[in-house]
């Protein structure tokens, strides 16, 4: 048995002389130092040897066992050392190429327009006004001259929310448009001024919420920008001139605009306002479906009785409002033909802008 151990030893010692990577290594100690070796072999037949041979026996088959085991790792440090060496050389740095660009994030398409919006409204004079996304029946729509049961209701899916108590007449939801904040604006203008409250110019942006099927040109949720002056003496032709000069200055100073009559239960007369489609000149292309002309907002002189809601007088003081959508007019500048794209959130389309 010694003489089997010391030449499986020499065998096992001329094998790892020749391994040149680390699978070859590992199939080295399976075959000489795994369960099945004779190295292993001589351990396990210990206890059918006589006393004398026993301890002859297990020293030499110890001594062999690690002296293999020492050689193995001498062979594993060296070949990593190998590994190591060849990865330098193979994977050395050039430190007068240029350094890669740094990846960082932009604003996203809809906030370039919202802040354009801003700028453009904030130069002519307009604050911006925040109100809250949960409103009331009464806010959404009773003050805003949508009375119960009132068919435009039906244009504004509404997303209604539970809450404890009775609020039958009353409930909460999540506001439609903007157009709410018009009366909280009022009111806290009002209560501010009760005698001779002064004109008031903001616009307010924010989400809104509807019910509906998501689709290429229609989403649950949506960004608006709605806007409300009020004063004494402010007619049609101020509100024609502001929006005119919105678009100017959104579009460039070559921007066409028309109104055309239309209705709107908080606005009276109401029309929506109409921009010469920018991409085609107004020749007509599949952008603006060959009318040359593209749809930006809804505007009117604010109905009488949202006035009164919102502590003025109509008798003395009159007023202009308007809303608009960004993500629509992103889509129309950029020529984006899938308003989902904005909630994607994939950076294929993000980095284009």
């Amino acid at each position: 048995m010694q003489e089997k151990l010391e030449k499986n030893k020499q065998e096992a010692l001329d094998a790892l002389d020749k391994i040149e990577d680390q699978d070859a290594l590992d199939r080295w100690q399976s075959q000489y130092l795994g369960r099945n070796s004779v190295v292993m072999e001589a351990f396990k037949s210990l206890g059918t040897l006589s006393k004398e041979e026993r301890p002859l026996v297990g020293k030499a088959a110890n001594q062999v066992k690690v002296a293999l085991e020492s050689a193995s790792r001498e062979k594993e440090t060296q070949l990593e050392e190998q590994r190591i060496t060849e990865s330098l050389a193979s994977e050395r740095i050039d430190v007068t190429l240029p350094g890669r660009r740094t990846v960082s994030g932009n604003i996203h398409p809809t906030n370039r327009t919202l802040r354009e919006i801003y700028r453009i409204f904030g130069d002519m004079g307009f604050r911006i006004y925040r109100s809250r996304e949960v409103e009331t029946d009464l806010v959404n729509f009773q003050m805003l001259n949508f009375p119960p049961h009132h068919p435009a209701r039906d244009m504004q899916d509404t997303f209604f929310i539970k809450s404890e108590g009775d609020r039958a007449d009353n409930p909460l939801m999540l506001r439609t448009h903007t157009s709410p904040g018009q009366i909280h604006a009022m009111q806290e203008h009002t209560s501010k001024y009760p005698d001779d409250p002064p004109p008031i110019r903001i616009i307010l942006p924010g989400m809104c919420y509807r019910y509906e099927q998501i689709t290429s040109r229609s989403e649950v949720q949506f960004n608006q920008v709605e806007g409300l002056a009020v004063g004494k003496s402010i007619t049609f032709q101020d509100l024609k001139g502001t929006l005119s000069n919105f678009a100017r200055r959104m579009f460039g100073q070559s921007a066409k605009t028309r109104f055309r009559a239309s209705h709107f239960p908080f606005t009276e007369p109401s029309a929506e306002m109409d921009v010469g489609c920018f991409l085609c000149g107004g020749k007509g292309c599949s952008v603006c479906k060959g009318a040359g002309w593209l749809e930006i907002l809804g505007c009117g002189m604010v109905h009488p009785t949202v006035l009164i809601n919102g502590g003025f007088d109509p008798e003395v003081y009159s007023g202009f409002a308007f809303g608009m959508g960004p993500e629509r007019i992103t889509m129309m500048r950029h020529h984006i033909e899938d308003i989902r794209y904005f909630w994607a959130n994939d950076l294929r389309f993000l980095e284009q802008f």
